[in-house]
This record gives structure tokens, C-alpha cells and sequence, in this order.
């Protein structure tokens, strides 16, 4: 058995989704870090994007000013969004690939192939204090990149898992599952701190907590939508609950 507990950062984007589908301040997206913090959220993850669909520059000057636990700032690897980073100063900084087109986030960010645009942003970053975080494929060839890039934590993607799982997909998600685990494990051994995010419910949580290696998971938009049905403290607390049980079967 260990005693090391699992983290758990919460994203607040679909908070700032519902928000901006009528305009004006409500619901704030900040108010729901605060509620999350207090239900037990170790950490806040809030996604710039581009063209600001959700979260807003002044979301995240307000997360900076307000919040009591670290931030993780996820990001396109453009130079707004360095800029912007090196400024703030965020806790965290996740590198995470972005196209206008896509609804979210759909699978990892290609490290290998964009290796030399990389690597000055990470430098920069690293400069500013930032903790750097990649998120990837759990596979061998983007883990050992970013080891390679020096980025010191990275954030295997876990949709794909979560979706076979959802999908009664036995068989993918039987391969999703030994692929994320064995990444995890390659991560580890390379020094690489092991989160986790991406279509994560209270089911695939507990599941995936049971696997040596992980340290955080981030968990947004199942949050969100339990929220409406439960409240927000309450779904965090049942979340922080799963993984509980899920980490005591190591």
C-alpha cells in the first residue's frame, strides 16, 4: 500500500464555455476555482486559447491575483502565449497542441515533429519559473522526446481510454489501458513527473489511479456537467473520492 495521494487539479474552461454562450460575467469561472479549491482541489487548470472561446486574458489575470493553490496555465506553444506566461508567471505551464477547428483538445501534442519549435519555448518558460508540462501520447517515441526537451513533467493524454470505456469498446480499452500504463512507467523511469487528463468520470478515475506513476490528474468538463446535477463541491469531493480508492489498491 502507499500513502502518496493522488492530485487533482480541476479545469475551470467549460465553466467560462457556459458563460460566454450568453455573454456578460456569469456564471465567473473564477468563482468556481475558489469553490474547488475549498471542496479540495489541489490546483486550478484553465486553457487560453487562441480564440478565446472560453477563458478569457482577464480570467487568468484574476486566477493569478486570486487564487491560493498553483495554477496550471495550458497553452498553444505560440509566442502570445509565452509571452503572456513569461509575464504571469503561472505555477505551471502545459504545452497542449490547439486548431481553431476542434471542439477540444484531440490528442497529444506532436513533440517529435515539432522538436526544434520547442525547444526555445521550453527554454523561455523554464526562464520565467514556470514548471513545464507536455502533453502527449502515452507512447515511447513522444515520452522519450520530452525528456529529451528537458520539460519535467508530462501530461499523458487519456481521451482515447476513456471513450473506448464509454463506448463499451472492451478490447480498445483494454489496449488504451496498457498503453497508458506502461507509458506512464517509461515516463517515470526517465524522471519525468506522471499527470494525467482528458474525458476523465468518476469510473475511469478510479481505474486509472490504481496505476503506479501518476501524481496528478487534471478534470474538467465531466466536473462541470456533474455540477449542474450535484454542485460543484460535491463532485469534486465524490472525484477526490474515487481516486482515493483507486490509489489504495497500489
Amino acid at each position: 500500500m502507499t500513502t502518496n495521494r493522488l492530485r487533482l487539479g480541476v479545469n475551470i474552461d467549460h465553466v467560462a464555455t457556459v458563460r460566454n454562450a450568453r455573454g456578460g460575467a456569469l456564471p465567473d469561472p473564477v468563482r468556481a476555482a475558489h469553490l474547488a479549491i475549498a471542496a479540495g482541489a489541489d490546483g486550478i487548470t484553465a486553457h487560453l486559447r487562441e480564440d478565446r472561446r472560453h477563458i478569457r486574458d482577464a480570467d487568468i489575470e484574476r486566477l493569478m491575483a486570486e487564487l491560493t493553490k498553483p495554477l496550471n496555465f495550458e497553452m498553444a506553444a505560440t509566442d502570445e502565449m509565452v509571452a503572456l506566461a513569461e509575464r504571469l508567471k503561472p505555477h505551471a505551464a502545459c504545452l497542449v497542441p490547439e486548431k481553431r477547428e476542434e471542439r477540444t483538445t484531440e490528442g497529444g501534442l506532436d513533440v517529435v515533429g515539432q522538436r526544434a519549435a520547442l525547444t526555445p519555448q521550453i527554454a523561455r518558460l523554464k526562464a520565467a519559473g514556470c514548471r513545464v508540462s507536455l502533453f502527449i501520447e502515452a507512447d515511447e517515441a513522444p515520452i522519450a522526446m520530452a525528456a529529451a526537451l528537458g520539460a519535467p513533467v508530462v501530461e499523458l493524454h487519456t481521451g482515447s481510454w476513456c471513450h473506448a470505456v464509454q463506448d463499451g469498446e472492451t478490447a480498445k480499452a483494454e489496449a488504451e489501458f496498457q498503453r497508458l500504463a506502461k507509458g506512464a512507467a517509461l515516463a517515470a523511469t526517465l524522471g519525468l513527473e506522471v499527470h494525467a487528463g482528458h474525458g476523465l468520470d468518476y469510473e475511469t478515475a478510479r481505474i486509472l489511479a490504481g496505476v503506479p506513476g501518476f501524481v496528478e490528474f487534471n478534470i474538467g468538463h465531466f466536473l462541470v456537467g456533474e455540477a449542474i446535477f450535484i454542485g460543484f463541491e460535491q463532485a469534486i469531493a465524490r472525484m477526490l473520492q474515487a481516486m482515493d480508492q483507486g490509489r489504495a489498491r497500489i
